[in-house]
């Protein structure tokens, strides 16, 4: 049985039995993350035993592409874990670089899941898309209608057609990215739809701060000040679900997975806060995350339904493991 001792901000030592059980938690914890990396980062077994016999060693790029070439992964090409482990050894030696030169300042930025377009916001009410593969030349240039501000979040659906940007008011546009024209103005050149997500006796003070589509693109999901969370069904073209979430402003929302039935919130009330949507008890969180100091103001999910990281105005980034989460929060 072990021991530490453990001191606290302006008392004396005392001794504490530390907990063998805890410990194996989270060391199943961290195998199970370190195992889901390599998996994702790592060429697969197939085409470590084609070229080392299974030796666990590490394979050079020129092994990898000879692979590559003999079709040692039975899939013709390389795989994303390929990818991510070829470019894993090696350091970046060129940049950073300017890709674009605006005259107000950018708000915010993402890239698309698969890392060939860059989105960014900007105050002065424009979005730019680039294009990585192909030297950040300009894909679309979107010029917002009735920003608030600034652009506050922005968000590709997965099929990477359309993109939806909020700003600090109650409406979220949705632009066709994918169309033949560059140039995008708001209901000029390109119409721009909205979606009302306020009530009518609280649109004037209605604010969005982040806006995500569900995995299949038929819904989306919005953070906002009024402390609640807003699901909007695409194809009805309303707002199916209203959460009171927090006691502050909802800064950051997604869903977890594929399944979109469950969701991720962070509010400037410190907590990250697990939403189940097929639960009876609707407005009732199942989970709350605590830890953080201050407000939260980003949360990205693994994908998988269990782990997720949040961002906060701490100054730290936190990984969560939903499956350790309390069910209820001390007020």
């Amino acid at each position: 049985m072990g021991w530490k001792r453990k001191t606290h901000h302006g008392g004396p030592c005392h001794q504490e039995q530390s907990c063998p059980s805890h410990g194996t938690e989270l060391f199943a914890i961290d195998e199970e993350v370190s195992h889901l990396t390599r998996l994702k980062s790592e060429p697969c077994e197939r085409t470590r035993a084609s070229l080392y016999a299974g030796k666990k060693r590490p394979i050079s790029t020129f092994k990898l592409l000879s692979g590559r070439e003999s079709n040692c992964s039975g899939i013709g090409r390389f795989s994303s874990a390929d990818c991510s482990y070829a470019l894993g050894k090696h350091l970046p030696v060129k940049g950073p670089w300017c890709v674009d030169d605006m005259d107000s300042e950018a708000y915010i930025s993402q890239f698309s899941a698969d890392g060939s377009l860059l989105i960014g916001g900007f105050r002065g009410s424009h979005i730019r898309i680039y294009n990585a593969e192909k030297k950040w030349m300009i894909h679309k240039d979107i010029t917002c209608k009735k920003l608030r501000w600034t652009v506050s979040d922005i968000a590709l659906s997965p099929d990477q057609r359309y993109l939806a940007y909020s700003s600090l008011s109650p409406i979220v546009h949705m632009v066709d990215v994918q169309n033949t024209m560059r140039e995008s103005h708001a209901n000029i050149t390109q119409i721009h739809e909205g979606l009302e997500f306020s009530n009518d006796d609280d649109a004037f003070s209605f604010a969005i701060f982040s806006v995500k589509f569900s995995k299949d693109g038929r819904e989306l999901v919005v953070g906002n000040n009024n402390e609640s969370i807003c699901i909007y069904d695409i194809g009805a073209n309303k707002v199916t679900e209203r959460i009171h979430a927090h006691s502050a402003d909802v800064n950051a929302v997604t869903f977890a997975d594929e399944s979109s039935d469950v969701l991720y919130s962070g509010s400037d009330d410190s907590l990250c806060k697990v939403w189940d949507r097929r639960c009876n008890k609707r407005g009732k969180q199942v989970g709350v995350l605590t830890g953080h100091l201050d407000g939260i103001t980003f949360i990205d999910s693994r994908g998988d339904g269990r782990y997720f990281i949040s961002n906060c105005k701490d100054q730290t980034i936190k990984l969560w493991d939903i499956r350790k989460m309390s069910s209820t929060v001390k007020e």
